[in-house]
């Protein structure tokens, strides 16, 4: 749990609540107590709907399946 000054809270809540994770509180203290918790509600709608970008065009590159350069010791 994170803990964020009143001072910190008023100047910047949007962000500080965009960065939080569904389910993750924050709380917010005055003169170092705690005076308010906050919590990211879970998600109830998703963004975009399943089977939505059915009619898009998608690329995958040629070496997509390629080993990775980093992976090469792994591979002998």
């Amino acid at each position: 749990m994170s803990v964020i000054t009143l001072a910190e809270a008023h100047a910047q809540l949007p962000e500080i609540i965009q960065q939080l994770l569904p389910g993750e509180e924050i709380t917010i203290t005055e003169h170092g107590e705690p005076l308010a918790q906050v919590k990211k509600a879970q998600r109830q709608t998703w963004p975009c709907k399943a089977g939505s970008a059915k009619h898009s065009i998608l690329r995958i590159a040629s070496d997509f399946d390629a080993p990775l350069d980093e992976f090469q010791e792994y591979m002998k």
